[in-house]
């Protein structure tokens, strides 16, 4: 374990999750006297996570937003018997169903859509991250997740990608790239991670502000 200078306070969505990252010489005590003092700070930034706007239910009705790498569409819904697809059109999202299709499908035939995006866009990010990383994906796969963005098995060199970066700006999917990959050559958010990432993409945290939608929830506190 590598030990730390400071004392690290961080509150990270989307529930508010608290961590402490302390010094190995700071005794317990003097740590929760620490985050005592900044409960009040805490409930301010879990405050903020809880009232985030979150993007409302999809109806899959003509007309209705989407998002595509960050751009709006609208929706445009056109019934037809063959296979259903989706297409970009100008400012239009183009679903072609079969007539009668329930919205369930056509949110299956849109989530379909956006995982095969990101499996297109994530392999180019991969191959300029690996030189400079010094690592090697062996795979990668694309999923739909609740509560993370992305992960990482350094035992098997994978990352798992959220279907739903394909929504979010084309930065905020090499953000995650290069996050997951830097854990294959630092396990934990500790300072050597946090350091490789500022050497790598110094506007990280931006880009984690504009993922997550909510003001930056991290301080490093000097005690």
């Amino acid at each position: 374990m590598k030990d730390i200078k400071n004392i690290h306070l961080s509150v990270y969505p989307p529930t508010g999750r608290v961590r402490i990252s302390a010094p190995l010489r700071m005794s317990l005590d003097t740590i929760r006297v620490f985050a005592i003092s900044k409960l009040g700070w805490i409930k301010q930034q879990q405050t903020k996570l809880l009232r985030q706007e979150r993007e409302t239910p999809r109806e899959y009705l003509d007309r209705e937003s989407h998002y595509v790498w960050g751009r709006r569409y609208l929706l445009q819904v056109v019934e037809r018997d063959a296979a259903p697809s989706v297409e970009l059109k100008h400012n239009k999202m183009v679903l072609r169903a079969r007539p009668g299709a329930h919205d369930a499908t056509k949110r299956t035939v849109v989530e379909d859509w956006y995982r095969e995006e990101v499996k297109k866009a994530a392999p180019p990010l991969i191959a300029k991250w690996q030189p400079l990383l010094g690592v090697t994906v062996a795979r990668f796969f694309v999923q739909r997740m609740k509560t993370k963005w992305g992960s990482c098995n350094d035992e098997t060199c994978s990352i798992r990608l959220n279907t739903d970066l394909a929504r979010k700006p084309p930065e905020c999917l090499e953000y995650i790239v290069l996050h997951e990959m830097a854990h294959l050559v630092v396990r934990r958010h500790d300072d050597r991670f946090i350091g490789l990432m500022d050497r790598c993409l110094p506007n990280w945290r931006l880009l984690r502000q504009t993922l997550n939608g909510a003001p930056l929830s991290h301080v490093d506190w000097l005690y």
